[in-house]
């Protein structure tokens, strides 16, 4: 889901004030045709919320099921998604460009 990068940021903290597990991604590089710019964020809660964006739908599924991995183990990821990239044409990458994109819990 778009959304204002200000609400993207108060809504992870304002879950985490309420005590959830939260995740941050951030597109930290982009390469080509990138649907979302540097600096984009979704934020994630433990059940699955998300709000923001870090390539306009095509791969969000993966980072919220990846970002349940940060929750769990507190471990930071860097991602990256491309044409080229087997994954990407799994989740859907195809604008021809490739997005770093850097998941990380929120304390």
């Amino acid at each position: 889901m778009f959304a204002r990068e200000e609400d993207v940021l108060e809504a992870a903290a304002g879950w985490r004030r309420e005590g959830r597990g939260v995740v941050l991604a951030t597109v930290v590089e982009t390469w080509g045709s990138a649907p979302r710019p540097v600096g984009s964020h979704l934020a994630v809660d433990e059940a699955g919320n998300f709000l923001g964006s870090v390539s306009g739908g095509c791969v969000e599924g993966a980072v919220v099921a990846e970002a349940a991995e940060v929750i769990a183990d507190g471990r930071p990821r860097l991602l990256e998604f491309g044409v080229a990239d087997e994954t990407a044409w799994q989740v859907g990458l195809s604008c021809g460009g490739r997005i770093r994109v850097y998941v990380e819990k929120v304390s």
